[in-house]
């Protein structure tokens, strides 16, 4: 059941990596509370099995794939949304990439080269132009998913942790000259979760023993846990928040 504060009936909102994951878990909750959800991740068929089930479901959503490693088809997407939409008040950057688990001196250029792409330059990008397709509109909000992993680089996550760290220093960066146009930048920092995207991590017994001594409360996140923080980010219940940096992490970051 919606609630006013939680209201999001007639907004347009991107979520992107949101085929499965994080992204998928935000990108229903976000249409359960009354969005209209653009479905983005780099393969077309993930994103519209994701979008035609939150219209069975009785939501409103549609599918855009896009790469935001490159550079083309982060233009592309905000052409398409300019042409179907004229406009975008909420965006999730949630896609993310880490080709490299090991030693951060063995990191050779490629994984280097497409993990600052991706994260980095793919987040900068989609929230640039974001930024202008909402001002146009009068506001919107963004919310950048960046990890615990920004504050404190995990283990053979190197390159990783470093990008990380940048979009936490980049939502600020937006937020202090965003909030003039009535647009408000947050970030929210997930810790260890189960997903496709941390099986290495989380599906190593011996890895996670190590993580989980870390963690108070002694367990890994469902993707759902992260949903209703980014709800309360880009819903009405936070409109005097921008720039915040809300960690959802089990207690990781405490110890």
């Amino acid at each position: 059941m919606t609630t006013s504060l939680f209201d999001l009936t007639g907004k347009i909102a991107l979520v992107t990596g949101a085929s499965r994951g994080i992204g998928e878990s935000i990108a229903r909750l976000l249409a359960v509370q009354g969005a209209h959800v653009i479905v983005s991740s780099r393969k077309q068929d993930g994103c519209e099995a994701v979008a035609a089930s939150i219209r069975d479901a009785g939501g409103s959503a549609e599918s855009l794939a896009c790469h935001i490693g490159e550079m083309e088809q982060i233009e592309q997407l905000f052409a398409q949304l300019r042409a179907r939409h004229g406009r975008l008040d909420i965006l999730v950057n949630n896609a993310a990439t880490n080709p490299h688990f090991g030693p951060i001196h063995t990191t050779d250029l490629t994984a280097f080269q497409k993990t600052v792409d991706v994260n980095i330059r793919g987040y900068f990008f989609m929230s640039a132009r974001a930024v202008a397709l909402m001002g146009e509109g009068g506001g919107g909000s963004i919310v950048n998913v960046a990890s615990v992993n920004g504050m404190i680089p995990g283990a053979f996550q190197g390159i990783y942790s470093i990008t990380k760290a940048a979009v936490i220093s980049m939502t600020k960066a937006f937020a202090k000259e965003a909030a003039a146009q009535n647009i408000r930048v947050n970030a929210l920092l997930p810790g260890a979760t189960e997903t496709k995207f941390a099986s290495a991590l989380t599906q190593n017994p011996v890895i996670l023993g190590e993580l989980l001594k870390h963690v108070p409360m002694g367990r890994v996140a469902q993707p759902d846990e992260m949903a209703g923080a980014v709800l309360y980010l880009v819903s009405p219940a936070a409109s005097y928040a921008t720039g915040v940096c809300l960690n959802v992490d089990g207690g990781y970051l405490l110890v």
